[in-house]
């Protein structure tokens, strides 16, 4: 038998939607014990948590292409939670990263613009996760950079000063914020948290995910569990449970 449109058979099921945006830690959030992945075993049957980051991004080129992902006509209504994971890349120093170095004012313009774009389509503060860049292990980033031929790129302090930009960022906003950068370094060896001085290890990954988790859990509590489980469906009329 020929399989009806949704439009005869029931309505078409659209799982609400948690949209991770960043840069190249958020891109690898995916990986095997990433934390996106963690969010995503969370929330199985619940959300679709999709994963929009970006390798080598940053603010100036974010608010530039957040509209082409998030719009009212690709379902702005059904996204539960936004989270926005930049700073890594803005922070790099001027004189030795320029392309991706954004300065500190601008950046923190782009994340009240990226904010503002959101609530234009009505995905509210309430719904909005802002993350700070976490902090930079100077010598173990500085191998990685010695190895490409280049000169220690980034610094810890001036992450922190856009760690700190990014928070107050969130409060002027109105939105939640996860300060990676001074959550990491209660640990007196945040190296542990870092594969490379500059990306999540495996114990990064959970120590974010468990600092997330505890901020959309209350956010995503009354999501409810998208179609029954498989004992409750009536096998003699299964329509009856299904459409």
């Amino acid at each position: 038998m020929a399989l009806a449109e949704a439009g005869a058979g029931g309505r078409l099921l659209l799982w609400p939607r948690v949209v991770l945006f960043g840069d190249s830690i958020t891109e690898y959030s995916f990986q095997e014990n990433g934390w996106g992945t963690s969010l995503a075993e969370r929330l199985v049957r619940k959300c679709d948590v999709v994963n929009r980051g970006l390798s080598g991004y940053n603010t100036r080129w974010a608010k530039l292409i957040l509209p082409r992902l998030i719009s009212r006509s690709t379902g702005a209504e059904s996204t539960v939670a936004v989270t926005i994971f930049f700073g890594a890349n803005d922070s790099a120093l001027k004189d030795l990263n320029p392309k991706q170095h954004v300065p500190l004012e601008e950046y923190a313009e782009n994340l009240k613009s990226m904010i503002q774009y959101l609530k234009s389509v009505d995905v509210t503060e309430d719904r909005i996760i802002l993350i700070t860049p976490p902090p930079l292990q100077e010598s173990a980033w500085e191998k990685e950079c010695v190895a490409k031929g280049d000169k220690l790129n980034r610094r810890n302090a001036t992450t922190g000063e856009y760690a700190q930009a990014c928070v107050q960022v969130a409060r002027d906003c109105g939105t939640d914020v996860v300060d990676l950068w001074t959550l990491m370094q209660k640990n007196q060896d945040f190296s542990s948290y870092l594969s490379d001085g500059l990306h999540l290890s495996p114990k990064g990954n959970s120590f974010l995910a468990a600092q997330l988790w505890s901020r959309l859990d209350k956010k995503l509590s009354a999501l409810p569990w998208l179609l029954p489980y498989w004992r409750d469906v009536d096998h003699t009329a299964p329509e009856a449970s299904l459409l």
